[in-house]
């Protein structure tokens, strides 16, 4: 018995010393390469505008020259070949024509988001929208293929009307006079029907089905609740849309053309996004926001049956368009760990072909990073989501400094996607939290409409506990915690550095809001339709809820700033004006501050052209070498401007 009890002893002894050697060798910092901004800018993005009308070919959108052009590749893979060789404004294809290999493609003025539409043929470019301070939206093809639809707001600035426009002769036609706000949510492949939505708040609004010969307008919605169309069934018998009513999550609802009568299709405990059929209706496609995560559902109408598509690298299948005659499908393909490849899958045969390889060469894909979902309680005890990058070179013994990356909105949500700037900034050292603080979408609509008329405070107060969160891990340097965000999280980095000017070492402002008073009365034209449910949700400028928008807004109060500051800006955006961040600079500064201010001539809301991309997030990762790793080797000429220019065209 001794001797058995000896042995045991002896055995778990041997279990616990090598559970100790797994957890030290799994404690060692991993040797990995360093990549330059070049090296990850040119990681291609490239997404399919779909087959051509036989199905050899599909229509890409590549910024693979610098910034977007369109190119067709076999649809069993191979080379890229240019379609158009842009080399100032940015070409984003929409789709092949439905029976011969014309073109349809937009373009606007260097991120002004005031879209045309083209096509191009054999003999070249016709511009087929008016040229001029009208924004123009693709909206689907007629299923026999003679026509498309599309939304302008030629008419009125304010107001997207909706038009079909005939291919043969490009003359179009009004269907649908836009007089009330309304948003556009589909059409009935008889035309008879359509459906629109009327904001309330950033949540809910009122879903209508309008019919275009008697004008008759029918509120489908009882409640006041988030409801948003999808589609109509092939039959043209119903209307599928997505509804919170009563419920924490979007589930999808199915309601009779015919008699009104309604019925509830699927629920589930995540967010149903969106729902579609296939042209002929053979296939129903439904996209589910499971946690930050887009899960794909596509059946066969006629059986029920779960489409099975095929085990691709052992990444998942985010996606799936399908050839007009619904025997091919362009997948999809991967994970935060990787960039997004596309696939042409051949539904009989199973065969698939990959059509992109978007990671450079350059790049060892092990050396990137996967993300992981966390959950942190904040000051009242609120769970909060938020998505975590831990560079593979840190452990506690080699701890690293962090950012809390803060998403755009209000109301958007960081998911679990790649992205090249965050692995760009993993790859160098920086754990990055990426926060989905109250107010965020995806999480229910009670935590959805937390923030209302809330901004700066409770969300800011997330943002701080995931800070808190971090300096609690051990492979963070406590004192090495900075914030990042775009838009809406770009007034949040602001809010941070203004409201708890002591919590954050560093902030990185990316085309943030400072002035909500201004920004608020200076939304785009064509937003008209949404403003209302915006102030709803903000607060009326014009009102005394003007009193509290100035309270937080950060420009008023600069001299509260006491950290180093980064500030990028698109000269050409709509959303967030120029003068937003020329100010919050100028602010800044006078108390003495480093503050850095990259701004692009050439782009808007975003930058997307490659050259860009590398100047803007080099410079910040200078800029966090500096002031939050402390490598005090860079210069990074403390308070002055330096504006990049680029030769563009509209």
């Amino acid at each position: 018995m001794k001797k058995l009890i000896l042995l045991s002893i002896g055995a778990l002894l041997l279990y616990s010393c090598k559970q100790e050697k797994k957890e030290e060798i799994a404690q060692q910092p991993i040797k990995i390469d360093q990549y330059s901004i070049e090296q990850f800018m040119n990681n291609e993005n490239a997404f399919t505008n779909g087959f051509s009308n036989d199905k050899s070919k599909v229509l890409m959108t590549s910024n693979r020259s610098g910034i977007y052009n369109m190119y067709t590749v076999s649809a069993k893979g191979g080379e890229f070949i240019p379609v158009t060789k842009s080399d100032s404004a940015s070409i984003f294809g929409i789709s092949y024509f439905p029976e011969d290999d014309r073109i349809l493609f937009r373009m606007d003025g260097n991120g002004d988001e005031i879209f045309k539409i083209f096509v191009k043929d054999s003999s070249g470019i016709k511009r087929l929208t008016p040229e001029k301070n009208v924004r123009a939206l693709f909206r689907g093809w007629s299923k026999d293929g003679k026509s498309f639809f599309y939304g302008s707001n030629e008419r009125n600035p304010k107001f997207m009307d909706h038009y079909e426009m005939n291919i043969n002769t490009f003359t179009s036609k009004l269907i649908y006079k836009n007089e009330d706000g309304m948003q556009f949510g589909g059409m009935s492949e008889d035309r008879k029907y359509i459906a629109l939505t009327k904001p309330i708040n950033t949540n809910d609004n009122d879903l209508f089905l309008m019919n275009t010969n008697t004008k008759e307008q029918i509120k489908i919605n009882e409640n006041i609740s988030g409801n948003s169309p999808q589609d109509f069934s092939s039959d043209g018998k119903s209307l599928y849309y997505t509804t919170d009513d009563s419920a924490e999550f979007s589930y999808l609802m199915k309601y009779n053309l015919e008699d009104g009568t309604k019925e509830k299709v699927v629920e589930k405990d995540w967010d149903i996004s969106t729902f579609y059929f296939t042209r002929n209706g053979k296939y129903q496609i439904m996209l589910t926001n499971e946690d930050a995560k887009t899960v794909m559902d596509v059946k066969e109408v006629a059986t029920g049956k779960t489409v099975d598509f095929p085990s691709i690298e052992n990444q998942q299948i985010n996606r799936a368009s399908f050839s007009r005659d619904e025997t091919m499908a362009i997948l999809s393909v991967g994970g935060s760990n990787t960039p997004t490849n596309s696939y042409a899958y051949d539904l009989t045969s199973k065969e698939y072909f990959k059509l992109t390889d978007v990671l450079n060469k350059d790049i060892n894909a092990d050396h990137l990073v996967t993300s992981e979902v966390v959950r942190f309680k904040s000051f009242d005890g609120l769970e909060v989501p938020a998505i975590y990058y831990k560079p593979k070179q840190a452990n506690a013994d080699n701890k690293v400094p962090a950012l809390v990356w803060v998403h755009g909105g209000p109301g958007g949500q960081s998911r679990q996607g790649f992205n090249s700037t965050i692995q760009y900034l993993v790859n160098h050292g920086y754990a990055i939290l990426a926060v989905n603080n109250r107010g965020s979408s995806g999480y229910g609509k009670t935590f959805f409409k937390m923030d209302d008329q809330n901004h700066g405070d409770k969300d800011l107060k997330d943002c701080v506990a995931g800070k808190d969160w971090l300096a609690k891990q051990d492979i963070i340097d406590a004192n090495k915690i900075g914030i990042i965000g775009g838009s809406y999280g770009g007034y949040m980095t602001m809010a941070a550095l203004t409201y708890t000017p002591e919590e954050f070492k560093v902030g990185v402002n990316i085309f943030g809001v400072t002035n909500w008073l201004r920004t608020l009365k200076s939304i785009p034209p064509w937003w008209e339709s949404f403003k209302d449910a915006l102030y709803t949700e903000m607060g009326n400028p014009n009102t005394a809820d003007s009193v509290r928008l100035r309270q937080i807004s950060p420009l008023f109060h600069t001299e509260k700033v006491t950290k180093p500051l980064i500030v990028l800006q698109g000269a050409q955006d709509p959303r967030v004006l120029k003068v937003e961040s020329d100010e919050i600079v100028a602010g800044v500064k006078k108390n003495g501050v480093p503050v850095e201010y990259v701004l692009f001539e050439d782009e808007g809301h975003g930058f997307v052209k490659k050259e860009n991309q590398i100047e803007a997030y080099g410079r910040v990762l200078k800029f966090l070498d500096k002031y939050l790793k402390g490598k005090g080797s860079e210069i990074i000429n403390d308070g002055k401007t330096e504006t990049k220019k680029v030769d563009s065209e509209s």
